[in-house]
């Protein structure tokens, strides 16, 4: 397996929450003009950023949103709609800001950076061989932890990679079980054969390797892939920075599976930022027990999901900090409380809207 020692002890010392200024965010929220709960997931959200920013009240200041590149060798076995070379046609297009991510950011106020997490190197074949050597998934892990500054408030996290909701595919397979089935979907735009091609060849990548699969940190090198393992390691340095991350879709959380793997509370500082329409993700995000900001049928990539999200925490902070008190509003604090002076017998439910 990978010599990641160093990698595994960090692990184990991971930065705890900042109970003190959940408690503060809490005790904010508990003084603000509305009825107690009434601003639902966008109160809760203030709380996770002050809790892993470690100060209340937290801050937006300098958000980040990382795409990491990566090319699959597994892609000559058919397992995408589209030719391997778009992985780097579309990198020169977030480059050039003709990217959606790129749009999706400047709304956001974030800003973008692009990294080639194989330094324009294709995995192996991970059907006959492992994806990548020792050194190139260390390489990976260090270009992600790279990224993570230690002034981020926030920080976001996509990919691109023709052929890697295979390699998320495989790997979600290997730490979490099933079928390679009950994993493998369209990606790029399959048709039902296609999906069929895929999971034959995930099937025969796992068949392979076998029981090295077991350890969550192999089974990374072997049938992860470059971007993959640069977002592992870009989450487990904002995990020691205190720095919240944005998950976007299938093939973030694939990769930030194999840390919840390691060790089940290593993403307490991750939010999904949204569902994508890729199958294996729900069922993948019921596993790790992270429930999506937003489930918009997207299916993109490039942090698109992470990016779209960065503004209903912006607009979560500013009500936690922009919202006057009861007190200073010259409010009831009653005023906070459900209204349970109507009889149930007599009271109409509320009209949909």
């Amino acid at each position: 397996m990978p010599d990641l020692t160093d990698l595994r002890r960090l692990l184990d010392d991971l930065p705890p929450a900042d109970d003190g200024a959940a408690a503060a965010a809490a005790a904010r929220e508990a003084q603000l003009t509305k009825p107690a709960g009434s601003l639902g997931r966008l109160e809760t959200l203030t709380r996770w950023l002050a809790t892993w920013q470690e100060r209340h009240p937290p801050e937006l200041r300098r958000v980040r949103v990382a795409v990491f590149a990566g090319r699959h060798g597994v892609c000559a076995r058919g397992v995408s709609a589209y030719p391997a070379e778009v992985t780097d046609q579309m990198v020169r297009n977030f480059t050039a800001g003709g990217a959606a991510i790129n749009q999706l950011c400047r709304l956001a106020g974030a800003e973008l950076v692009v990294e080639d997490a194989g330094a324009g190197r294709a995995t192996a074949d991970f059907v006959t061989a492992a994806a990548m050597s020792e050194a190139e998934c260390r390489a990976a892990l260090d270009l992600g932890r790279s990224v993570v500054a230690d002034d981020l408030s926030l920080l976001g996290l996509g990919e691109m990679g023709i052929g890697n909701t295979t390699a998320a595919a495989a790997l979600a397979t290997a730490l979490l079980g099933g079928r390679a089935e009950d994993w493998c979907g369209p990606g790029t735009g399959l048709d039902e054969a296609g999906v069929a091609r895929k999971a034959r060849v995930v099937g025969a990548a796992l068949d392979y390797h076998g029981g090295a699969l077991a350890d969550p940190l192999e089974a990374l090198r072997r049938v992860g892939g470059f971007e993959l393992a640069a977002i592992v390691g870009a989450v487990l340095e904002a995990r020691r920075r205190r720095v919240p991350v944005l998950l976007d879709g299938f093939v973030v959380t694939a990769a930030a599976a194999v840390l919840w793997r390691l060790r089940e509370e290593a993403l307490a500082h991750c939010q999904a930022a949204h569902r994508s329409a890729e199958p294996g993700h729900r069922r993948l995000l019921e596993r790790l027990g992270l429930v999506p900001l937003l489930d918009l049928q997207m299916r993109l990539g490039e942090g698109s999901g992470a990016a779209l999200a960065i503004p209903l925490l912006r607009a979560a902070l500013a009500c936690h900090t922009g919202m006057a008190t009861f007190a200073a509003a010259g409010v009831s604090e009653a005023a906070q409380l459900p209204d349970r002076t109507t009889s149930s017998q007599t009271s109409s439910p509320p009209a949909a809207v």
